[in-house]
């Protein structure tokens, strides 16, 4: 399965029924893939948000230098090249983190044009109406009005963000709920294994509001599906 494909199949699920099925099925520590609710979604009409993670680090907030964007417009020619959807990941690293400001529509529209599809941050974002005319996930710490010079300083190289640690090329995933990236063990499997977990939690969310069963007979219904959904496969 090309990564395109499969990024068009998770782009069906929302992201915490993405994240259940990884929790059921990979092995990676959980606290390894999921980010704090301090990243979160400002465009809540847009999503799910599926791509390839490229990073970069920027400094929008601290006092004087002189703008530098190489590094921008390297990763935009980049991103064109890529054969599948991207998500920037950007990490603030300037002085006054309260006052990080990493894009507005303008440089949206312009990433957009090449082919990302969302970008995440732990700084701040401006310009979410104008953000909203094109199909584009912002997830990121709030919003701030403007920015010191705009210097890019680092493209990438793994980056902390949200709590987690975020290299170029981990599959990110996100909508309304927050954001995760996907462990690279557990990819190629996750759309079968996805519609088998949506499948159970529709009915178990059935047999959870039934109103004329008791908590024992509720218990043992879910205990059942559960087993259905994990029952080995038949060996040829």
């Amino acid at each position: 399965m090309s990564l395109k494909s499969l990024i068009q199949q998770l782009s069906d699920f929302d992201t915490a029924l993405i994240a259940n099925t990884v929790g059921y099925v990979d092995p990676t520590p959980v606290h390894e893939w999921y980010m704090g609710g301090s990243i979160a979604s400002l465009t809540p009409t847009v999503g799910p948000t599926v791509g390839v993670a490229m990073t970069l680090e920027m400094d929008t907030s601290s006092p004087g230098g002189k703008p530098e964007w190489a590094l921008y417009y390297e990763m935009l020619a980049a991103i064109e090249q890529s054969p599948a959807p991207v998500v920037v990941v950007i990490k603030a690293v300037g002085s006054r983190p309260d006052h990080e400001c990493m894009l507005g529509d303008g440089m949206v529209k312009m990433l957009h044009s090449v082919g990302c599809v969302g970008v995440v941050t732990d700084g701040g974002v401006r310009d979410i109406e104008g953000i909203l005319t094109v199909p584009f996930g912002i997830y990121a710490r709030g919003r701030t009005i403007h920015h010191c010079a705009i210097r890019c300083t680092r493209l990438n190289q793994p980056v902390a963000i949200g709590g987690i640690t975020v290299a170029p090329g981990d599959l990110i995933h996100a909508n309304l709920g927050g954001v995760i990236k996907i462990p690279t063990s557990s990819r190629e499997r996750l759309p079968a294994q996805a519609t088998e977990m949506r499948a159970f939690e529709h009915a178990a969310h059935c047999v959870f509001r039934r109103t004329d069963l008791t908590i024992d007979e509720k218990r043992k219904a879910v205990d059942a599906l559960v087993a259905r959904l994990y029952k080995p496969s038949p060996t040829a």
